[in-house]
């Protein structure tokens, strides 16, 4: 990245061009690496993510896809996916060359339309930087766009949060990801919170943005599939909905997690230790067995997510017991509070469930004993 967002508690590095050409270098063995251990597998989504990518040199990104398809099977009709920053996306060329590349899905991280937010969050992008770089990639062909958004920002109001959703939907965007504020140690956000230097909106006032929110964005016809995304009809990001479905993932790059099967690993976060592991040709040796237990908390968790909920048949099958007449009160006291819903053979939270998803998912996910 080139400067660290306030909020961010992600592993990233300022970018300089010593340490990038050496990720750039190790990035291409370990796809090598990977290609071969798994025997060139089918690939239904590729997916550019974490940092920046689009700080990228375009011929490097050019070079990875290419990588990718000599080493794994990229399967037609995939989708291949990229974020971006909008002070690194302006141009027109720019776009059709990540098009002509086979990035056919853009996620801009425009988190706030408000300007005076941006500066408070640490982006390095204005207002107006964010809404000429959509509209740059529609006119470039784009035609799945996704927009991230913060919604829970220090000193916001809920006015100011609706009436942003207002000004994003006319830009009709293909897929919007409204993520509530987390403050998290080790940032510059979690310090002024430590320090009791951060007004943050008053836990109601949250509330109603979550809700209001996604009342207003399925009234212009955004289907609310996930806790935090929203996608008109076909537009949900498959690569994101194969998370939540369980299936296997790989990966690449430092602090990279994976899951393969029943093991689970995560490369090593500093640049010399990645590329120790990948170059001694042990990168994922250093693995976790899942147990059935901690698979089942997954899927209850993953599952409750979406708004398709989960599959109480699929819980019965793994389980051997019925979820419902098992956790009987627990069930009716979150039915009754109008919290979950149970139809067509699957349990999912309400709105309002969502809003306190921690929570339940804590106390279904974990068996009372």
């Amino acid at each position: 990245c080139r400067t660290r967002c306030h909020y961010c508690a992600f592993h990233s590095q300022v970018f300089n061009h010593v340490g990038y050409q050496w990720y750039l270098k190790t990035l291409h063995k370990e796809i090598a690496l990977w290609g071969e251990r798994l025997r060139r597998p089918a690939v239904r989504t590729v997916f550019f993510g974490g940092g920046t990518p689009s700080i990228m040199p375009l011929s490097d990104l050019d070079g990875i896809m290419d990588a990718i398809r000599n080493h794994f099977s990229i399967e037609s009709g995939a989708e291949i996916s990229i974020e971006a920053n909008p002070d690194t996306a302006v141009d027109i060329s720019y776009f059709r060359a990540l098009l002509a590349i086979g990035f056919n899905r853009l996620s801009l991280g425009v988190q706030s339309l408000a300007d005076e937010d941006l500066i408070l969050l640490g982006r390095p992008h204005s207002a107006e930087q964010a809404v000429i770089s959509y509209g740059t990639a529609r006119r470039a062909g784009f035609n799945n766009i996704s927009l991230d958004l913060m919604w829970g920002l220090p000193r916001q109001r809920l006015s100011q949060w609706l009436e942003q959703l207002k000004t994003v939907v006319k830009m009709r965007p293909d897929h919007l990801s409204c993520y509530g504020l987390s403050i998290e140690p080790d940032t510059v956000f979690g310090r002024r919170a430590a320090a009791c230097d951060l007004e943050l909106p008053p836990e109601k006032d949250q509330g109603k943005m979550f809700l209001y929110g996604s009342d207003y964005l399925e009234s212009e016809g955004y289907l609310h599939y996930e806790i935090s995304n929203f996608a008109r009809m076909g537009f949900e990001c498959r690569h994101n909905m194969g998370y939540w479905e369980g299936v296997d993932y790989l990966g690449l790059g430092p602090s990279a997690v994976s899951t393969i099967g029943p093991r689970r690993f995560t490369n090593p976060t500093f640049m010399d230790a990645w590329d120790a592991a990948v170059r001694g040709g042990y990168a994922g040796q250093d693995y976790e067995d899942l147990d059935e237990a901690t698979r089942l908390r997954e899927f209850v968790i993953l599952g409750l997510r979406t708004a398709r909920g989960m599959d109480l048949k699929e819980y019965r099958r793994r389980t051997g017991k019925d979820l419902v007449s098992s956790r009987r009160k627990l069930i009716e006291a979150l039915h009754a509070n109008n919290l979950i819903r149970i139809a067509r053979g699957r349990l999912r939270l309400t709105k309002e469930g969502m809003l306190v998803s921690n929570v339940i998912m804590e106390r279904l996910a974990f068996p009372e004993d």
